[in-house]
């Protein structure tokens, strides 16, 4: 592209205010790309680690079972498992607190089930942890654009009155250069929105693979036996002995 219509002419022709919003929108494309690379990388490794539930649900013991969900601390089914086992150990006073406690007044089932929770919300904020980001990049990325585009304009105005004509030549170039603005600011606010909607797919995929093994414990530490669908009615899983 020529120098007199580029960026660079557009960069170095422009004032402090055309810079700083070129930077902006360039700092705001660096942060959501960020976002999404990371937060990809997170989502494929919690559907990688979903898929090992299965295998828990055929392990010999419940220690046998951890070990085939992995050994990331921050595997979130890792934790559902750990946190449904600490709580029934708690309200059954097998973990050595033998004092009552206000606890004592809920049933092993509420206990379960409000750790289980906890546990879920705890995941769904990490799952969801940087998305403001791709949202707000999304909806305003356009509008800095739009700003950088009016303000190109208003001193392109300002240059064609004080040469006192309006030819062509004077005017493709300065308001050209202006509406690479309102293109940079799109193409900075497309991927945000595109991978914001991608991520909330794929959070929610991780999210009902969560909430549906964490109804599996539940069953299995209050009744000792995984709840039967028609996924696994068919199959032989090995009862787990409780504790681990």
């Amino acid at each position: 592209m020529d120098s007199q219509f580029g960026l660079i002419n557009m960069w170095t022709q422009g004032d402090i205010v055309t810079r700083a919003v070129a930077l902006l929108l360039l700092g705001m494309s660096f942060a959501s790309w960020m976002v999404i690379i990371i937060k990809a990388l997170d989502l494929r490794r919690a559907m990688s680690q979903s898929r090992a539930t299965e295998s828990f649900w055929h392990s010999a013991d419940f220690a046998d079972g951890l070990a085939k969900l992995g050994a990331d601390p921050s595997n979130p089914f890792r934790q559902l498992a750990t946190e449904g086992r600490e709580a029934a150990a708690h309200v059954l006073h097998l973990d050595g607190a033998a004092k009552p406690q206000l606890h004592d007044s809920l049933d092993l089932s509420d206990w379960v089930t409000r750790s289980l929770r906890n546990s879920i919300d705890d995941s769904t904020g990490k799952l969801q942890s940087g998305l403001a980001i791709l949202a707000s990049v999304g909806s305003t990325a356009p509008f800095v654009g739009l700003f950088g585009t009016v303000w190109g304009i208003y001193h392109a105005l300002l240059a064609i009155g004080a040469a006192g004509q309006a030819t062509i030549d004077k005017v493709a170039g300065p308001i050209g250069e202006t509406l690479i603005m309102t293109a940079l600011g799109l193409a900075v606010a497309i991927p945000a929105v595109l991978g914001y909607n991608a991520l909330v797919r794929g959070n929610k995929s991780v999210l009902t693979r969560l909430n549906r093994f964490a109804h599996d414990l539940h069953a299995y530490y209050v009744t000792g036996a995984r709840v039967p669908t028609a996924a696994n009615a068919n199959r032989n899983v090995v009862p787990m002995k409780k504790g681990g």
